[in-house]
Order: C-alpha cells, then sequence, then structure tokens
C-alpha cells in the first residue's frame, strides 16, 4: 500500500468515528428535548372524552382482571367484548398502572415516551436519506416543534406508538437497501403497527411497499424481505385468529369491518367531513413551517429521482391520498403525514441555507413570520383583558409574538440566525403551552367530568348503567366513574323510568325540571347535574 493511499485510509476512517460521535450527541440531545416536552405537566389534566377514555377503561380492566380470566388476550369495554383494536397499548398502560398506581400521568405516560423516541428515529431517517448531518437536525428540530405532533403524542391514544413504530419500519426499509439484515426489523415492526391500529398497518406497509418498488425494486424480488415480513405478521394473525376462535362472526363483522375497513365506506357518523378536510387541518396547525411549503414542493419535484424525493412523495402523497378518501375524519389521522413533511422541510430549509447564490430569504417568508408575530401580539392583548385575564395564555402568545418578531427581522437581513430563533422559540412556547392547562383544549367543550363522575362513585348505585339526558356519549365520564353512561332520548328516559326496577338518571337542570317522572329522589348533584333514583318505598 502507498504512504498517501494509508494516510487517506487512517483520515477517513477518523473521520467516520468523529461524525458517528457527533450523532450519538444529537441522538442523546433530541431524546432529552423531547422527554422533557412530552412528559411535563403529563398528569395535570383530566383525561379526555373518545380515545383516552376508552383506552383508559380498557387498560384498567385488564389491569383489575382476575387471574386466569385471559383478559390480556380478550380485553373488554365497559364488561363487553371490546373489538375496535389489538390491545398492545392498553397492555402497556396496564403494566405502567401496576408499577404507579392508576392516574393521568401512568396512562399517558407510555405513549408519550415512544412518542419522544420518534424524535431521534426520524434524525436517524433523516441521516440515512440526506448526506448534509444540519438537514437531519433540522427534520427532527421541525418534527419536535410541531404542535399536533406534541399534542397528540402527549395524549393515551395508539397514534404515537404507531407512529414509532413506523419510524422504525421505514429506518429498517432504508438501511435493508444496503443490509439484508435490516429486513427482520422491517417485518417486527410491522407486526407493532398492526398490534397497535389494526388494519391500518396495512396501510403504512403499502406506503413503504410503493417506495421500495419506486426505489428499489430489486428489494421486493428478495425472500428475506417477506419472511421477515411473514414472521413480522404471525403475532398478528395469531391474535385475529384467537379472536374469531372465541367471538365468531361477531368479531368478524365488528371487529374487522367496522373499525377498520368500515372508515372508507361509512363509519362514526358524526365525523363526515368533505375531502379537503385534512388540508385544512394543516393549514391551521403546521405553522410556522408552512411558511417553507412552497419553495420544499419545488425541491421534491425537482429532485424526484433522488431516494429522499422519493420517499417524501411515497409517504406523504399516498397516505394523504387514502385518508381524505375516508368518510370518517378526525384530526390525529393526520399524526403519520408529520414525519414525512419534517423532512421535506428540513432538506428545504439546509439547501438554503447552504445555497452560494442566496443572498436574501424570500418575501413570503419575512412577511409570513411578521403576519404570525402581529396575530400572536393580539393574541396576548386578547388574554390580557377581562375580569380575570388569562396569564398562561398570555405569556404563550407573547412567547411566539417574540419568536415570530426576531425571526422576521433576522429573516428581513438575510441572518441565518433566524432558524435558530424559529427552533428555541416554537420549542420554548410549545414547552409553555404544555406546562399550562389548556393544552387539552376539547376538555372545554362540554362539563367538566371528575365532580360529576365524584359525585356518582360518592353516591355508588347498585346498578353499572346510568342514563343520561347529555346528547353524546363520554368516555371519560364513563372511566372516572367506573359505570356506563347511556345517553338517552326523554321519551327513552320516561320508558326506562317506567320498565326499570331502579333506574338512575343523571339530569341536567333543564330536564330535571321538564321530565314529569313519578316518585323521583334527588341522590346528589354536582356542577349543575343532578342524580336521581325512584324511591326506594315505592318500589
Amino acid at each position: 500500500m502507498q504512504e498517501g493511499s494509508f494516510i487517506w485510509s487512517h483520515l477517513e476512517k477518523q473521520h467516520r468515528t468523529v461524525g458517528k460521535w457527533i450523532d450519538w450527541v444529537w441522538l442523546i440531545v433530541l431524546l432529552l428535548a423531547a422527554v422533557l416536552l412530552f412528559s411535563i405537566n403529563l398528569g395535570g389534566l383530566p383525561l379526555r372524552d373518545w380515545d383516552e377514555g376508552t383506552v383508559a377503561q380498557v387498560a384498567r380492566e385488564i389491569w383489575h382482571a382476575p387471574a386466569g380470566s385471559m383478559r390480556w388476550l380478550y380485553p373488554t369495554l365497559g364488561g363487553e367484548p371490546y373489538h375496535n383494536k389489538p390491545p398492545l397499548m392498553h397492555l402497556l398502560i396496564a403494566w405502567a398502572y401496576s408499577l404507579g398506581g392508576e392516574n393521568e400521568l401512568t396512562t399517558r405516560l407510555p405513549g408519550a415516551i415512544l412518542t419522544a423516541t420518534s424524535v431521534p428515529l426520524l434524525y436517524c431517517i433523516a441521516r440515512e436519506i440526506f448526506r448534509q448531518r444540519w438537514a437531519a437536525i433540522y427534520s427532527a428540530l421541525i418534527y419536535l416543534t410541531m404542535l399536533p405532533v406534541v399534542r397528540h403524542g402527549r395524549l393515551a391514544m395508539l397514534d404515537g406508538a404507531m407512529v414509532s413504530f413506523l419510524m422504525v419500519m421505514m429506518l429498517c426499509v432504508l438501511r435493508s437497501r444496503r443490509d439484508l439484515r435490516y429486513c427482520l426489523g422491517v417485518g417486527v415492526s410491522f407486526g407493532l403497527i398492526c398490534l397497535t391500529q389494526g388494519l391500518l398497518g396495512v396501510l403504512l406497509g403499502a406506503i413503504a411497499i410503493v417506495f421500495l418498488f419506486w426505489d428499489t425494486p430489486r428489494l421486493l424480488t428478495c425472500y428475506y424481505l417477506w419472511i421477515a415480513i411473514f414472521i413480522g405478521i404471525l403475532p398478528v394473525a395469531t391474535w385475529y385468529s384467537a379472536q374469531l376462535i372465541h367471538y365468531g362472526y361477531t368479531f368478524a363483522q365488528i371487529g374487522l369491518v367496522n373499525p377498520s375497513l368500515g372508515r372508507i365506506g361509512s363509519f362514526v357518523e358524526t365525523n363526515p367531513e368533505p375531502p379537503w378536510y385534512y388540508v385544512i387541518e394543516l393549514l391551521k396547525y403546521t405553522w410556522p413551517w408552512l411558511l417553507f411549503l412552497p419553495q420544499t414542493i419545488r425541491l421534491t419535484w425537482e429532485n424526484r429521482n433522488l431516494s429522499w424525493a422519493k420517499l417524501v412523495m411515497a409517504w406523504s402523497g399516498v397516505y394523504l391520498l387514502v385518508i381524505s378518501l375516508m368518510i370518517t375524519k378526525v384530526p390525529w389521522y393526520l399524526f403519520p403525514i408529520y414525519p414525512s413533511l419534517a423532512l421535506a422541510f428540513g432538506i428545504q430549509l439546509s439547501d438554503t441555507e447552504n445555497s452560494p447564490l442566496l443572498s436574501s430569504y424570500p418575501r413570503a417568508w419575512v412577511a409570513g413570520l411578521a403576519i404570525l408575530a402581529v396575530v400572536a401580539s393580539a393574541g396576548s392583548i386578547y388574554f390580557s383583558w377581562g375580569t380575570t385575564p388569562k396569564t398562561d395564555l398570555q405569556l404563550i402568545f407573547a412567547a411566539v409574538a417574540l419568536t415570530m418578531t426576531l425571526a422576521a427581522i433576522l429573516a428581513e437581513r438575510g441572518d441565518g440566525q433566524f432558524l435558530k430563533i424559529l427552533f428555541w422559540g416554537s420549542y420554548i412556547s410549545l414547552l409553555l403551552l404544555m406546562k399550562s392547562n389548556y393544552w387539552v383544549w376539547e376538555l372545554s367543550e362540554a362539563y367538566p367530568v371528575k365532580p360529576v363522575a365524584a359525585m356518582i362513585v360518592r353516591a355508588n348505585p347498585a346498578t353499572k348503567k346510568i342514563y343520561t339526558s347529555f346528547p353524546y356519549h363520554r368516555p371519560s365520564l364513563d372511566y372516572y366513574s367506573d359505570r356506563t353512561i347511556i345517553p338517552a332520548s326523554v321519551g327513552e328516559l320516561e320508558y326506562y323510568w317506567h320498565y326499570n326496577g331502579q333506574p338512575y338518571f343523571l339530569l341536567q337542570a333543564s330536564a330535571f325540571n321538564n321530565l314529569e317522572l313519578e316518585s323521583m329522589q334527588l341522590v346528589d348533584e354536582a356542577e349543575g347535574w343532578k342524580l336521581v333514583t325512584k324511591e326506594t318505598n315505592r318500589l
């Protein structure tokens, strides 16, 4: 070997060692920042309705199940078979209950920690497809400071864990192009997705197949990949087979068709939205990073022959198209698209920063940051008025306004430090929001659940079913009261009153006054709600 060649080889090896050390430092920093943001004040607010209340109730019933009941395999909700999702996330929450007791913190913690790990995972994905380290850093930081990612990742839902497993699958897909041993990771992570979100995992797996078909079609003919996928779906197939054997046609109809495939047809009739619903959601909650969307789309299209652009287009395009065609639309279905958007924004910002031809930043960026500063300032002023100013919201909006103002000034001067200001300011603003009592704003949409549930627990009705005049079901009330609270119309309430032995009703003041029920006995009241039953001496 020539001396020059030996020296070059030694320097290259030393450079790789330093590069790996820097990557590990960034992974640790990103993980710590994510854990702090996803865990602060995690148990400070009650569980919200729908997913949180339902997931917590299923986990509680698994935790309290007697030994040998096989509840971990055949989960229940309110004592009835729960067919909606496989119980992987519920089992993790039940395990958290066994370690730290049953409360809001232990309910949300497993999902929050899993979602926090998705931040360094995105950095690893970006390092796999981008040559510049700063593109990976920007991608991870953008993903970390997206409001929907932080909010939904902290809630006791299935989506944060699903996205974390999706990140593992995508990372293994990318690495399997040069090392077939990673095919096993593809199969295992695909199985974990399906054990978390059921048949929705098929859609996410299809996105990986579309990318490979476009970018590395030779891998689709490799039997290692399909053997790994078969290994990954074995536990999923076993769980579904166990449900079919145990429940038969009931599970086939309710567990397979309605909750998963039914979303493409007619499911959850209360949430039908137009096809552009998710575009509106992106426009509402992806600021300030949405400012860079026009340039990002152009850069992605211009580099459509590169692997990173193919991944972003397959990931974002296929997923957004499919969920937009579903009739049922809720905001957290968008969660899996945010990592791909962060990757695209990250390479765009890195490319802009490294461009020698760029003497100033686009005027649209400066104008957008200025508009965001004005809107945030108006929000801060608005929440400072009134007899009882909301100081938390005032401070949060003030932090956003200061961030956007400084970023706009630096961008106007062509100073690349405006990006650092955006990252730091967005992170601090989100930290203030999560520290406040406003990060679960859905709690203000209806009456507070915990005082009403405490009233029901205090009364300790003999029955497990209570009928209410409230127009819709609230799973969080079921969880906190340890009862099944069933919405009923006036006619249904009158029917139950006459034909049930000793019914219990949870009534609003107006319904309490309007219902002409014989022998009504007031058991207790809280927050304008009254718990009533029949007088015992009339039974």
